[in-house]
């Protein structure tokens, strides 16, 4: 048979995880291959980049919309689980999951409402240019992408969100040399630093960290608790990371205090990562080019 769309991949996919344990994706995929009576030929089919098959990447795309709707949630890297909502969905025996049955739920709203960036009398892409229907489909797999990245940081250990924070800084030409930076993440033992890094290569300043994988908001009072342990070191600039966000008041005090501290929330964080490559893998590359009208006037 053909390869099913993502929508027609959902359904299905809910209920070969409704035994409540966590499955793998591949795990999965293996599975629904058999369920829609996939060929060899079916499942080698790739995508036009030829960095992935067809059936894995909508049978991905299936569970991210579900994983957005609340049916789905992640349980460890790689692995996921039906949840009471998912099992809720099941009992009432649908007929079909799709894009239209997940608008009930508030989430999926709210991811629908963020990944478009649009008005309720959104344009569609039936209305736009090209260009244009490329771009929103580059900043919808950069959301997810986002997304997912933050997921997994927020899933992992701290050793492993410290050293993604290691990474990333030194990726953003701080830190020196990986050791120099590595010994500075979470070793320093002061109250309200974790660790210390060079703001160029040569050492000339220093900058103090404070990183946090938290899901609860950040506030004032741990914004001046970074900022006292930087003024009993004499320090003059500050990293605040976390994987959650910040409150209006905690932007507010590091905006006016003379320390300078940046702030980096989750989605900054995650967007800083996927800029510089960090926990991510490029998979295709396309170059728009247009006509070079210099090119064809004689001269």
């Amino acid at each position: 048979m053909a390869i099913p769309d993502y929508q027609t991949v959902m359904l299905p996919l809910l209920r070969s995880i409704k035994d409540k344990s966590e499955h793998s994706l591949r795990e999965v995929i293996d599975a629904l291959a058999g369920d829609f009576n996939l060929t060899e030929d079916d499942r080698k089919m790739l995508l036009p980049s030829g960095q992935q098959t067809i059936f894995d990447n909508r049978v991905g795309w299936a569970r991210t919309y579900m994983k957005k709707a609340g049916l789905i949630e992640s349980t460890r890297r790689g692995y996921f689980k039906i949840t009471p909502r998912g099992l809720e969905v099941l009992s009432k025996n649908p007929v079909k999951i799709d894009v239209k049955y997940l608008s009930q739920f508030p989430e999926f709203v709210e991811f629908q409402t963020a990944k478009r960036n649009v008005s309720e009398e959104k344009q569609t892409r039936s209305d736009s240019t090209p260009e244009e229907v490329l771009e929103t489909a580059y900043q919808e797999l950069r959301e997810n992408l986002a997304s997912e990245l933050l997921s997994q940081l927020k899933l992992n250990s701290a050793n492993l969100f410290e050293k993604t924070v290691v990474e990333l800084l030194l990726k953003m030409g701080y830190g020196g040399s990986r050791k120099d930076a590595g010994q500075a993440i979470g070793k320093s033992g002061d109250e309200g630093i974790d660790g210390i890094i060079k703001e160029d290569k040569l050492g000339l300043d220093i900058i103090y960290i404070q990183a946090k994988r938290w899901e609860n908001q950040v506030g004032r009072p741990e914004i001046q608790k970074f900022a006292g342990a930087l003024q009993g070191k004499r320090a003059r600039k500050g990293i605040f990371i976390t994987t959650s966000t910040f409150s209006r008041e905690a932007r507010e005090y590091a905006a006016n205090i003379d320390t300078k501290i940046i702030l980096i929330d989750g989605e900054e964080l995650s967007d800083l990562m996927i800029d510089h490559n960090i926990g991510v893998t490029p998979i295709a590359a396309y170059d728009i080019k247009r006509l070079d009208a210099d090119y064809f006037t004689e001269i």
